[in-house]
């Protein structure tokens, strides 16, 4: 019986544990699968593929062990590597068409050469410091000369435009991120996001946040019949008893008794 292991290496800055991506990440799955999500729409990665997540979107990871096993590779390229890799190469490059945030990587017999490439280098699931630009360089030369399009993708350094608010939190809501991450992604500072939010729902953004939460969670559980502790991380929920307090504060009766 083979043992049950979770395994996640990384090249680059730390994960940060809101669901924003902030860098462009290669994700790579070597066992197990991965459900991405965006808000949209849903990828699935299976062992030995992978794909782009780029920055400045908001995703979701949900995993799933195979035969007890899941192993997986992210490797992060922040702008500040991506303008000395330009500057390196003298990269040019044409608009990105493509508006998913989720970019698939074509079939290429050297990404599976570089994922064990980097084993060696790993220490506590991290590369090791001194070899991290010297692999990320390496990636991002098989990425390019196989997809050369990306270089529209990774050498844009802009910032979120201002868009429609109502629509975009209304498709958005479910993501665990921080107001100052709702403001930046609609193209507003703090206090512009806030005072256009009350405009647009005549409520704050908290508040407006929890209860449209809560009010998923209550179809949920009231008409699916799903059980609280399977959906509240969903919803943006950080934890179980804060969700079910919350949950009892708004409707009256817990997420237990909703469901009976």
């Amino acid at each position: 019986m083979k043992d049950t292991t979770t395994h996640m290496h990384y090249v680059g800055s730390e994960i940060s544990p809101e669901q924003f991506i902030a860098e462009h990440t290669f994700v790579h799955v070597t066992k197990g699968i991965m459900n991405l999500y965006d808000g949209s729409d849903h990828t699935i990665l299976k062992s030995g593929e992978g794909c782009i997540a780029r920055k400045n979107r908001l995703g979701r990871f949900n995993k799933l062990k195979v035969d007890g096993e899941l192993e997986k590779v992210f490797v992060f390229f922040d702008e500040a590597f991506l303008k000395r890799f330009q500057e390196k190469h003298k990269c040019k490059a044409k608009k990105f068409t493509s508006s998913s945030t989720l970019i698939s990587i074509n079939k290429n017999e050297l990404i599976p050469s570089f994922i064990q490439s980097l084993k060696p280098y790993y220490n506590h699931g991290k590369i090791k410091e001194a070899f991290a630009d010297v692999k990320r360089e390496e990636l991002l030369i098989i990425l390019l000369q196989s997809q050369p399009e990306l270089a529209g993708l990774f050498f844009d350094y802009g910032i979120p435009e201002k868009i429609n608010i109502e629509e975009f939190m209304n498709r958005n809501y479910k993501f665990n991120v921080s107001i100052e991450r709702f403001a930046y992604l609609t193209g507003r500072s703090l206090s512009a996001f806030k005072r256009d939010f009350k405009i647009t729902f005549n409520e704050t953004p908290n508040h407006w946040l929890v209860q449209k939460r809560l009010q998923e969670a209550h179809f949920l559980i009231d008409k699916k019949k799903k059980k609280p502790s399977d959906i509240y991380l969903d919803l943006g929920f950080e934890d179980l008893s804060h969700f079910s307090f919350a949950f009892k504060k708004l409707f009256g009766i817990s997420p237990n008794q909703s469901r009976k």
